[in-house]
């Protein structure tokens, strides 16, 4: 068929997780600077930078579930009322 279908769905270029020998070799690439990271870490947190502190607590312990609040009143609400036209056997 000419409707192009045949181009809908399946596996994309670039999509999904990067090979597990890319990941090693960023690893790899960036393991010389484990000792300088710490330090800088270890000193951002000392000197009471609420960033490195905040870093660290969510590697050390897991990132907060995230909440949301739906509950609202009527009054803050600005949505429209919406009315149906029926045919008039209401």
């Amino acid at each position: 068929m000419a409707d192009g279908r045949k181009n809908n769905g399946g596996a994309r270029v670039g999509a999904g997780r990067k090979p597990k020998e890319d990941e090693q070799k960023l690893i790899d690439l960036l393991s010389p600077y484990d000792d300088l990271a710490r330090e800088c870490m270890v000193k951002g947190i000392a000197d009471g930078d609420y960033r490195f502190w905040s870093k660290f607590m969510e590697y050390r312990y897991g990132k907060p579930k995230e909440r949301i609040d739906v509950t609202s009143n009527e009054e803050s609400l600005n949505i429209p009322v919406i009315k149906f036209i029926t045919d008039g056997t209401e």
